[in-house]
Formats: C-alpha cells, sequence, structure tokens
C-alpha cells in the first residue's frame, strides 16, 4: 500500500510534525507500507529535525509562500496565487508519479490543497486543530476571511474529503457535512529514562510560541503565584513567532523566576526535573505536551480550552481542568497543587496509568484498521 503525506515542512519543530514522523516509522515497520513525504515549503538544504526511516521517500518542493508577505495588497494576491497555482502543479505532477493509494493531508491549512488534487486515492485530512480554532481570530481576523473559512474553504473540504479524522470526539462532531469522519487521538512514544519525583520546585510549560499557546495567559498569571511561592521557578520550553513579543511582557511586568528557555532536543529530561506541567493555550488539538508530561508522572493543570485537554485529564484524578480563561481558579489549582507535597504524588501515580490508554501500538492499531478498510 502506497500512502502519501502531504505537510508544509519536517524542517521545523512542533507536536504534529512529530507525531506523523514517528507514525510514517511505525507504518513502514512494523506493517511494511511504502510511505512518501511530500514538504511543501522545504527546500533540500533544510534537515529534517525529526528522524524518518531510510525506507521512506522525502520529496522536497521547496515552495517559497512566503514571499508573500514582503508585498501589500493588491500584489500580495496575485502572487499568492501565483504561488498556489506553482504549489499545485508540483504536488500534482509527482503525485501522478507515485500513483497512491491513500493521499494524507496534515492540517486544515493544506486541506482545500490536498482535496483539489485530482487522483484516484482515497483522500484523508488529517486534523491536527480543532475546527473552532479556523474561525477564531487568530486564524481569521475580519470577518471577510470568516466568511470564506465557512462558506467555501470547509464546504470544499466536506464535499471532496473522503474521510477526516479528528483528534477528539468533541471535533468530530462539528463535521456534521462530512462523508465520514473517525476519531483517532494522537500517542507519545517517548522513552522514559527517569521520572520526576515531582519535589523539586519548578513548573514548566512547553509548546511552539504562538498565540494559540496562550503563553501570555501564563505569563500574565504567574506574579500572583510567585508572591506565594518566591522560591519556585517557571520555566517554558519552545520557539516560535511571538517570543520577542512574550520577552516584551515579561519584561515590562518585571515578572520574575519565569525564563524562556528556548527549543530543546531532549525535553524528557525537563519534564523528569519539573513537577508540575501547565497548559494555558486558547485552543489545543490533543496536546502530545500533556501525555508526555504524564508518562514522566508529571501532573497537569490546564485550561479546559477547546478540545483537547478535557480528553486526557481527569479532573481531580491525575491532574487538573480550569474553567477556561478563568485565571482565579488557576492561581488556586496551582497553588494547591504546589503546596500540597502529597497530593503531587497521588496525581503522579495516577497520570503514568492514564498515559498507557494512549499506547503507541493501540493507537497505531486503528490506523492500520482504517488503511485497510479501503481494500
Amino acid at each position: 500500500m502506497k500512502i502519501v503525506y502531504i505537510l508544509p515542512s519536517l524542517g521545523k519543530m512542533g507536536g504534529a510534525e512529530r507525531i506523523i514522523a514517528e507514525k510514517a516509522n511505525y507504518l513502514t515497520k512494523h506493517f511494511g507500507y511504502n510511505v512518501y513525504f511530500i514538504n511543501l515549503f522545504q527546500d533540500n538544504d533544510t534537515p529534517n529535525l525529526y528522524l524518518l526511516s531510510d525506507s521512506i521517500h522525502q520529496i522536497n518542493l521547496g515552495i517559497p509562500y512566503h514571499i508573500q508577505y514582503r508585498y501589500k495588497y493588491p500584489k500580495r494576491l496575485f502572487i499568492k496565487l501565483k504561488i498556489m497555482y506553482d504549489m499545485r502543479k508540483k504536488l500534482s505532477y509527482h503525485i501522478n508519479l507515485i500513483k497512491p493509494d491513500i493521499l494524507i493531508g496534515v492540517s486544515y491549512s493544506l486541506a482545500d490543497l490536498v482535496c483539489s488534487i485530482p487522483c484516484n486515492a482515497k483522500k484523508i485530512i488529517e486534523c491536527h486543530e480543532p475546527r473552532s480554532l479556523i474561525f477564531s481570530s487568530i486564524y481569521c481576523g475580519s470577518f471577510i476571511s470568516k466568511l470564506y473559512a465557512k462558506w467555501i474553504y470547509i464546504r470544499n473540504i466536506e464535499k471532496k474529503a473522503d474521510i477526516i479524522v479528528t483528534l477528539t470526539k468533541e471535533d468530530k462532531a462539528q463535521w456534521k457535512k462530512a462523508k465520514q469522519v473517525e476519531v483517532i487521538p494522537n500517542f507519545s512514544s517517548m522513552r522514559i529514562s527517569q521520572y520526576s519525583t515531582c519535589n523539586k520546585k519548578r513548573v514548566i510549560a512547553v509548546g511552539r510560541l504562538n498565540k494559540e499557546k496562550g503563553f501570555d495567559r501564563l505569563i500574565s498569571i504567574w506574579p500572583s503565584i510567585n508572591t506565594h511561592f518566591p522560591d519556585w521557578q517557571l520555566d517554558i520550553f519552545g520557539d516560535g513567532i511571538i517570543k520577542d513579543q512574550l520577552t516584551l511582557l515579561i519584561n515590562k511586568n518585571n515578572v520574575k523566576n519565569l525564563s524562556l528557555r528556548g527549543a530543546t532536543q531532549d525535553i524528557s529530561i525537563e519534564y523528569a526535573n519539573s513537577s508540575i506541567c501547565v497548559i494555558t493555550s486558547y485552543f489545543e488539538g490533543f496536546p502530545l505536551i500533556i501525555l508526555e508530561a504524564m508518562k514522566h508522572g508529571v501532573p497537569c493543570i490546564a485550561f479546559d480550552c477547546p478540545n483537547g485537554p478535557r480528553n486526557i485529564i481527569e479532573d481531580g484524578k491525575n491532574g487538573f481542568l480550569v474553567e477556561d480563561g478563568n485565571s482565579s481558579l488557576f492561581i488556586e489549582r496551582l497553588c494547591s497543587l504546589m503546596e500540597n507535597d502529597h497530593l503531587r504524588q497521588q496525581f503522579s501515580e495516577a497520570a503514568k496509568i492514564r498515559a498507557n490508554d494512549f499506547n503507541i501500538d493501540i493507537i497505531m492499531g486503528r490506523w492500520k484498521a482504517l488503511f485497510e478498510s479501503f481494500k
């Protein structure tokens, strides 16, 4: 069976990129599938940040999508249309050569493009963000862009995609007009060499530094916590486009005991040296951060944002779910966990058990069943 994954790039760090690489490696090793990657924006000079099996074929198109932003409208629109035309032409060429059985578009941003490629393959859109994110101010800043997203973009996906795969049942419920929708959550295959003892006075947050991850909320919350726990440290790991904005926010408010630590190739050791993991996102698909932290025995506290955290954290059993945007309750829950060693240990053991529900063999078995159903 030939499977083609279409995604922006494997040359940037992110949860979706990592999970897709691990998934492809598993498909080739355990099921013997013939897997291809077509990276639209990555060029051949940009190395992958995630290892791929030698048996996986990789094609980098190197489309300079970002150059459109050097220009103002209306010129930007013409440049964008030309880029999209070239991208569709190059992609169609390679798809016609490969002749895949299954074509998978990773993320909503590529869904319309993937659905427009003429071929006999089954077309799957693999969604790593909640559908509600498409209509948010983060993606759609204007009324016109929201209308486009709702009446053109979404309708094209629903009409042309053979299957939409979501990470949560809540997101599945929003695709009422799609041909077929399946729910397959993420997994974590991270190997644990050291578990957290939960006795270090350190809180950790992990993720790409972009608006949807809500690090601005976390930075605003931390001073109230640090007042009561001045010997605790908050470390944020990740890089992204709003790093300078977050740095300015930290400096402007003279936030203490909080550091932006950048990206790391060994996040496992950072989980092991932390006692609590916090997630303050505005939107989440199915956050690997929570799974990874729980595998290390690190209790998590998260805003109950759409839609991922509630599908992993069991409130009051292995972590805390806080009403989305309720900062005062978030502070209360975090303080209660920081001051209670016994509660942290209790949550830690329960978190490790919960993480086992998302074992890679279980989740990949569901993917195999889906692929085999096409035969």
